[in-house]
């Protein structure tokens, strides 16, 4: 255009474009004239109206310097619009605010690097500024879509990709910070959103290489995504978490990240960090749902699932973990039971295969058929091995979960967990013993009771019967029936989680003989009256199962000392009176046991019994604190140690410990003695005369529901012991005659009679009773019926003074009027005589 022509236009323009062409030097070296700059700002703060079509005008120089490849124009330009960003804050900058994110959209749509940084920066600069009122018809879907992809460069030169994924990664941040606190910018935690935005943050997060090593601080792709990370999940609200965690599962599942976990176990320790307390249980059933997806995975990449899990409950805050805690350890239990039949099943098919390898040796040649063996059996130990790592996971996620729970809802979840176990012949809903077969029935309930030890593991419950009510320690007790040492090694530890209540357990491990008790300084408390009624009503089942646990042929030295630990438990925390006594009849029947050896026990098992004996009844006669018992006890061990080593447990626990052949009973002075033990403790509390009553195991259907063969065996011992305690059959055969028989029925008949006696004296007593109440209901319903007309009364009198109080203020209305119309007649008389003087 020629220069005449120019200066005759120039004063022709408008003056917002004439103070914008201004800003602009004629070389872009020389950057934004700052006095010209001055005065535009002046005027946009003082004509803000004008801020639209400055702005515009803005953008349309902007559009033509980037299609014009004038990029010193350009810097310009955006300088200019970030200074007027920050000066102008009224109603008059959303249309400006419109035109600048349209020319920071211009620049992120160019392929030059440096415009997408430079339109990142503005965008970064125009996000930290708060504006006084939303926006509603402003959109960010296009900045998100295009800094995700930012995030995602694959620029050829290093530095140049760092940059452009740094400037991604700080637009996302600027969307982030722009959009979550604004109400009418809730849109942007839709899955549309979310899907682009999280996995370009795990995506720089997960990709450190060594030119991002070497980056520090804001330049550092991976700290700076973390960080952005952290900031978007500590901003999302319960409603927008399932949006913000779904995608880093999918992510995780996409690029295969399971397996190994490294980076999905940093990635949901950063989401439980970030994330407010109250919100840590809708990220655990999150996990649980992703794991109900795989179910039909491979091990590791359940086991890495797990893992995960893992680590969310145990940085979950207690009481965090929601109200289906039932749901969540279901989750975990059937997943538990599809980790066990996965192992069995490749078992199975591992068997099969060398099976039929056998056969295909006898058809092909030998060297091929025994490298398929080998890589068969190989490989279906590897995955077994693989299955083992996803079990011992889900316990540890089970034991941890538990951990985290009130004592309340831990009652609840042992509970559940007792009621998935298998028991031979009971129902079970969840699992057909027949069709897993032995194997896998016994496989399920190791990995049970074993997550049981881990939920009861620091359980402290208040009363005894809270821990062991009788829906779960009638089944508890029935798995310790079992024929199986190691099923019977954990109900052990499960009821010594249960009953110290004082962590006292770790004072007695092992089984010997104490010299001095009060030196281990055993916390204890009296008894409650709860804890009285529970031995009174479930004690005998206790004693039952530790007696027949006693006489297992597979007991080994781990056995007995838990069952010493579990006798001495006992006597801490639940022993009054009665107990003590109930535990010594226990100790002698096992000792008359071992004696008698009717069952053809092992000579091992015989004097461990023998030893076990010896170690309990010296820990409860220092804890009873009876000289005598304390003197009988000690002398007895001291001639054991002469005489019979082999009947104390630091002798017959130890390696190659010689044996004898037999056990002479006649030898009465190695043994301990009734009459010895009631001479002891005569005197005391103790209702010693319960001591001559040999101690016989109830029987139940435990025997039968756990396929034991030894209740034939109880029942023989029982009819034995009751034999042994009736007088020779000759001579009963030669006493009977007419004369005692005919005594033997009178006796009966007067017995009978004298009960029918009783019983209809009773219920006249009854009767009576039941009269005296009659009577007693009859005299207070009269008393009612007077108190009710007492209160009519009452009412009556309330109303009638109700009625003369409206009467009064009815009168007392009459007379104010009366009174209004004296004052009024009174004001016109006054009134009158001001107009007489007046007058005068």
């Amino acid at each position: 255009m020629p220069a005449g022509v120019c200066g005759c236009c120039g004063p022709l323009r408008p003056r917002y474009k004439r103070l914008v062409d201004n800003i602009f030097p004629e070389d872009p070296k020389d950057g934004l004239v700052k006095a010209d700059m001055e005065k535009l700002t002046f005027y946009a703060v003082s004509a803000p109206e004008k801020l639209d079509r400055i702005g515009a005008y803005l953008a349309e120089r902007l559009s033509r310097d980037v299609v014009r490849h004038r990029y010193g124009y350009v810097v310009i330009a955006m300088e200019a619009l970030d200074q007027l960003l920050m000066a102008c804050h009224s109603q008059s900058i959303k249309p400006f605010v419109e035109s600048f994110l349209h020319m920071v959209a211009k620049l992120l749509e160019s392929r030059e690097p440096d415009l997408q940084v430079l339109g990142t920066n503005s965008f970064v600069k125009f996000a930290n500024i708060e504006e006084d009122t939303p926006s509603y018809h402003r959109r960010y879907d296009f900045f998100v879509s295009q800094f995700s992809a930012m995030c995602h460069s694959t620029h050829d030169d290093p530095e140049t990709r760092t940059r452009i994924r740094v400037a991604g990664i700080k637009g996302l941040q600027g969307v982030v910070r722009k959009t979550v606190n604004d109400e009418l910018q809730a849109i942007i935690w839709e899955p549309q959103h979310m899907d682009k935005l999280i996995p370009s943050l795990l995506f720089n997060m997960q990709d450190t290489d060594e030119d991002t090593e070497r980056a520090s601080g804001e330049e550092n792709p991976a700290s700076l995504a973390e960080s952005c990370f952290r900031e978007l999940l500590g901003r999302a609200a319960y409603g927008n978490m399932n949006n913000a965690v779904r995608p880093v599962l999918v992510h995780l599942d996409n690029h295969r990240l399971w397996e190994p976990n490294e980076f999905a176990v940093s990635c949901f320790r950063i989401i439980m960090y970030s994330i407010q307390a109250q919100h840590s249980h809708h990220v655990i059933q999150q996990v649980l749902g992703h794991l109900d997806t795989h179910s039909k995975n491979t091990p590791r990449v359940r086991a890495g699932i797990v893992q995960v899990l893992l680590e969310t409950v145990a940085i979950a805050a207690k009481g965090s973990v929601g109200p289906t805690v039932l749901e969540v350890f279901n989750t975990l239990l059937k997943h538990l039971r599809v980790s066990v039949d996965g192992e069995l099943a490749d078992g199975r098919r591992g068997s099969s295969s060398s099976v039929s390898s056998s056969r295909a040796r006898d058809r092909d040649s030998v060297s091929s058929s025994r490298a398929r063996d080998r890589d068969s059996v190989s490989s279906s130990r590897a995955r077994d091995s693989d299955e083992r790592i996803v079990q011992n996971a889900i316990i540890q996620t089970i034991g941890f979960f538990g951990g985290n729970l009130p004592d309340y809802q831990r009652a609840e979840v042992m509970m559940f967990i007792m009621g998935k176990v298998p028991v031979y012949g009971t129902p079970c809903h969840t699992i057909d013993t027949v069709k897993i077969g032995h194997q896998g029935t016994k496989r399920i309930q190791t990995m049970l009771l074993s997550s049981l030890i881990m939920v009861t593991s620091g359980f402290k419950c208040k009363t005894i019967c809270a821990g062991l009510p009788a829906a779960f320690l009638e089944p508890l007790c029935s798995v310790s029936l079992m024929e199986d040492s190691e099923l019977r090694l954990l109900v052990l530890e499960i009821l010594h989680n249960i009953i110290d209540r004082h962590d006292n357990r770790a004072k007695l491990r092992g089984i010997r003989i104490i010299p001095n008790v009060a030196a281990l300084k055993i916390k204890r408390e009296k008894i409650s009256k709860q804890d009285v009624m529970f031995m009174k009503k479930h004690g005998q089942q206790l004693y039952r199962h530790i007696y027949l646990g006693c006489k297992e042929e597979d007991n080994g030295q781990k056995n007995f000392e838990l069952l010493f630990t579990a006798l001495a438990l006992i006597t801490i925390e639940l022993a009054n009176e009665d107990v003590i006594i109930d535990l010594i009849r226990l100790s002698l029947a096992l000792q008359d046991m071992a004696l008698a050896n009717e069952e053809n026990l092992p000579m091992f098992i015989r004097c461990g019994i023998m030893a076990l004996v010896a170690a309990y009844l010296n820990f409860l006669s220092q804890m009873i604190a009876s000289p005598g018992l304390c003197q009988h006890v000690s002398k007895v061990i001291e001639l054991r140690n002469l005489e019979a080593p082999y009947l104390l447990p630091e002798h017959v626990f130890r390696e190659k410990c010689p044996l004898p052949t037999a056990l002479q009973a006649d030898d009465r002075a190695v043994f301990f003695g009734v009459v010895e033990v009631t001479e002891a403790l005569c005197g005391s509390a103790y209702s010693v005369e319960r001591l001559s009553v040999p101690y016989v195991p109830q029987v139940t259907d435990e025997d039968r529901l756990t396929r034991r063969k030894s209740f034939v065996d109880t029942i023989s011992l029982q009819l034995d012991i009751l034999s042994n305690s009736l007088p020779d059959k000759s001579h009963l055969a030669e006493e009977i005659t007419f004369e005692t028989l005919k005594k033997a029925i009178g006796k009966f008949l007067y017995a009978v009679g004298k009960f029918s006696y009783l019983l209809h004296k009773k219920t006249y007593q009854l009767h009576k009773f039941s009269y005296a109440v009659g009577k007693f209901s009859y005299a207070v319903g009269k008393f009612s019926y007077a108190v009710g007309k007492f209160s009519y009364a009452i009412g009556k009198f309330s109303y009638a003074i109700g009625k003369f109080s409206y009467a009064i203020g009815k009168f007392s209305y009459a007379v104010g009027k009366f009174s209004y119309a004296i004052g009024k007649f009174s004001y016109a008389i006054g009134k009158f005589s001001y107009a007489i003087v007046k007058f005068s």
